[in-house]
């Protein structure tokens, strides 16, 4: 895993190795191992590398064999060995052993065909300069971040924006107002909309090429799913043995494709269960495992991750997190995820990568992406129950149902029966309407936008972030199953634009940890989305096949546990005995008014209320979401907007000039 970076000069002025080596300064925890760069008039390419497949000859920049077409590569091709074999086949050598070259020659036999034959992640950076185009391209579901934008006739690019204001300190920086209120309604930003103003996000599933000829943008993939009424390809019997042998192949994959030693998160869920007991089949013994304890019991999930340590008999180690800690770590958090955050939850995951990296182990193989391929939320069981009720709005029995969601919550919104159903019932009417799974969730975060200034709401006049996303469905939107509907949004949205990004790959990279995702293998997700809906969702019985087929594999004390997402304390870690020092700063009238998001007023408001609570207080999910968004909005506007990039240059191992 490593960072990417890059100039395109366009008509602007030629790149200079000085950009480069600040570009890859600026993303060096992402890749801290070596770096390298390629540097012609036209186009400059930097790489931040954190070895882990042929460690000895993948160094990057890499090229083909006339030194024609060169690459700057993030990721990993689980599936190289086999491409390689079908390149040698057609004629094409090899000098490394790395599935970055094959990248480069799967480009030069099949073009853009390549990336759909690839199972993997990545974010890819190709460079003929022979033809002067430049390709980018990046996975299936964005596990790799790849951000671009213009400035004096130049194109920038790389994983992370921070490497792109590094460039060049005249790129203006700005948050967006539609970014921002894009993260104010969905949790995230939608591609290719991102935070700051002038930056673009490549889609999940594109690739962007730039020739002299013009500019194309084309997807390769987007989530797909059979249409309504389709019957089943499988009996659940047979779908349970195909779902549990390509998980197996898929965890496999990311065990072996290594050069260096493979571990694994283990939360105590079904999900990173299931990939630690394959993951220990596939390494056979000395398997590490890791997990994140809270010293707050709501959250804490200590004897189930103890169950299954004591089953596999993994080499386990554990970090156990404080609020006082999610404070101290939250500036930093807030700096690599390059985005406002509602939730506190990626500062506990950046704990557990640190304690990753203290431990000697680069790649770790997690679970995320098995609620979203299937149907693992409260959200697609609500969305359920809702249309369920919609059917006879008049019926008192209908949303008693509503009583079994969200069992994990102190101060569940089904708690109190009246309120609960004045709730969940509102907008029965939109039932059959794109977007009524997600209701519920993007009413309660707009809800926060009662803290904008007047300045700001009059920047988003006419801008309807809801009516963007639901305006570019995919043609056959509407022949899918509901859940099928409801999974592509939760894709969309908190998949690829929050989880991934803020709890996945930034958390992990920040400590040049790589993150491995079976769930996300591209065999897995296309099995997972043929399947029927009722294979995933059975009446309310979430992730049915997975816990047909984590049988034998995890104990049924886990299979059977109600659903608990991984959460951690919010308004609450900031607000104990002893204020952090940058929160009253942060906070403060003229940083507010200096970001120009929110009301000084309003905010001020809601600080007194939080400090007045303090540390034994109850918060609501409106005020814990409102809290945690502005700070972080205002965190990320010093650290990203205002504070200069902290980008040495950095010591080139590989250098190649045209």
């Amino acid at each position: 895993m490593c960072g990417i970076a890059g100039i395109l000069s366009g008509s602007g002025a030629s790149p200079n190795l000085d950009e480069l080596r600040r570009m890859a300064g600026a993303i060096r925890h992402r890749g801290p191992d070596e770096f390298g760069a390629y540097l012609d008039a036209q186009c400059g390419l930097s790489h931040a590398r954190l070895s882990i497949i042929d460690l000895s000859s993948g160094q990057q920049p890499l090229s083909n064999e006339d030194d024609t077409l060169y690459i700057a590569f993030n990721g990993e091709i689980f599936n190289y060995v086999e491409l390689r074999a079908e390149l040698e086949a057609l004629g094409h050598r090899f000098k490394t052993k790395s599935d970055t070259e094959v990248i480069v020659h799967a480009w030069e036999a099949w073009g853009e065909a390549a990336f759909p034959r690839m199972n993997g992640q990545w974010a890819v950076a190709l460079w003929d300069r022979t033809r002067q185009t430049l390709v980018l391209s990046r996975d299936r579901v964005g596990v790799r971040p790849l951000y671009f934008g213009r400035h004096q006739g130049r194109l920038y690019f790389a994983s992370e924006v921070k490497a792109i204001f590094a460039a060049d300190r005249s790129f203006p920086r700005r948050l967006d107002p539609r970014g921002i209120d894009e993260t104010f309604s969905f949790w995230s930003v939608v591609p290719p909309q991102t935070v700051f103003e002038g930056i673009e996000e490549l889609e999940p599933g594109h690739t962007l090429v730039i020739a002299p000829s013009g500019t194309t943008r084309r997807a390769y993939y987007e989530p797909s799913f059979p249409r309504r009424g389709d019957a089943a390809r499988l009996s659940i019997e047979d779908a349970t043995l195909a779902v549990g042998e390509a998980l197996e192949r898929a965890s496999r994959l990311r065990m072996v494709r290594a050069d260096v030693p493979v571990g694994s998160y283990l939360s105590g869920g079904l999900d990173s269960s299931l990939v630690a007991a394959l993951g220990m089949r596939a390494k056979g013994s000395g398997f590490k495992t890791f997990s994140l304890r809270f010293a707050d019991a709501e959250y804490d999930e200590t004897v189930h991750q103890r169950t299954m340590v004591e089953l596999l008999g993994t080499d386990h180690q554990e970090v156990i997190c404080h609020r006082a800690d999610i404070a101290n770590v939250f500036p930093a958090v807030v700096f690599h995820a390059e985005r406002p955050l509602l939730r506190t939850a990626p500062a506990p995951m950046f704990l557990l990568s640190r304690l990753v990296h203290q431990s000697g182990i680069k790649v770790v193989l997690t679970g995320e992406g098995a609620d979203e391929m299937f149907a693992g939320y409260d959200l697609f069981r609500e969305a359920k129950l809702r249309r369920f009720c919609a059917k006879y709005p008049q019926s008192t029995q209908r949303p008693r149902l509503l009583e079994r969601l969200y069992p994990y919550l102190s101060r569940s919104p089904v708690a109190m029966r009246s309120v609960s159903r004045q709730f969940f019932l509102r907008g029965l009417e939109r039932a059959g309407e794109p977007g009524f799974s997600h209701d519920m969730r993007w009413n309660t975060t707009s809800a926060l936008k009662r803290l904008y200034a007047k300045p700001f709401v009059a920047e988003l006049s006419g801008f309807d972030s809801r009516a963007r996303l639901l305006g570019n469905l995919p043609r056959d939107y509407a022949e899918w199953s509901p859940l099928a509907q409801d999974q592509y949004l939760e894709i969309r949205t908190l998949l690829s634009g929050y989880i991934l990004p803020s709890q996945g790959d930034r958390m992990l990279m920040a400590n040049s940890v790589e993150g491995r995702f079976p769930f996300l293998d591209a065999e897995v997700m296309a099995l997972a989305a043929s399947l029927p809906a009722s294979f995933k969702l059975r009446v309310l019985n979430e992730k049915y096949i997975l816990k047909r087929v984590a049988k034998g594999l995890v104990p049924d004390s886990i299979i059977s546990r109600p659903k608990q997402p991984y959460r951690a304390p919010d308004a609450l870690s900031f607000v104990g005995d002893t204020l952090p020092e940058y929160l009253e700063e942060a906070l403060a009238p003229r940083a507010l008014d200096a970001a120009g998001i929110f009301d000084r007023e309003r905010v001020g408001q809601l600080f007194q209320k939080c400090k007045a609570q303090g540390g034994a207080g109850q918060f609501s999910n409106a005020d814990n979401m409102a809290f945690v968004g502005v700070l972080s909005t205002q965190l990320l506007h010093q650290s990203l907007v205002v504070d200069p990039i902290d980008a040495p240059l950095v010591e080139l191992k590989t250098l190649h000039q045209a």
